[in-house]
């Protein structure tokens, strides 16, 4: 693990984060859950290279997100093996505590509306398309 991921995990658990993207002195931090901020940090079209990502949850969906996003690496607590494949095959390095095969939504009756829109995805373009239809449809 490289300064920035270490330095990214430990700011995403002592402050109670659900993201944190570090690359040197410049860190964001995020409360949302879910997709959303990496969602807005693709709106920005900068490029991450050089970043670490340390992220409460990652599956497939977020996973596709970061290799769009560019990063180095990504640690979670929780991450599917979907995921890990995913980032992986893009060259990104990973870390996580537990490996999961999916991502149980809030209300623990079955898997998250992410995981589901982009099971059948195979580009990261793909998914982020599905992941906006997604939530288009549960916001309305």
């Amino acid at each position: 693990m490289n300064d920035n991921t270490e330095k990214a995990r430990s700011i995403l658990i002592e402050g109670g984060y659900t993201c944190v993207i570090c690359n040197g002195d410049h860190v964001m931090t995020f409360t949302e859950r879910g997709v959303k901020p990496l969602l807005s940090l693709l709106d920005t079209k900068e490029s991450f290279k050089g970043y670490s990502a340390a992220d409460k949850v990652v599956g497939k969906a977020s996973a596709m997100i970061y290799t769009l996003l560019d990063v180095d690496e990504v640690y979670a607590p929780v991450m599917t093996t979907g995921a890990i494949d995913v980032l992986s095959k893009s060259g990104i390095k990973v870390y996580h505590d537990e490996e999961v095969e999916i991502i149980i939504n809030r209300q623990g009756t079955g898997m998250c509306p992410m995981e589901d829109a982009v099971r059948h995805s195979s580009t990261a373009i793909d998914a982020v398309e599905r992941i906006r239809i997604r939530l288009s449809e549960l916001s309305n």
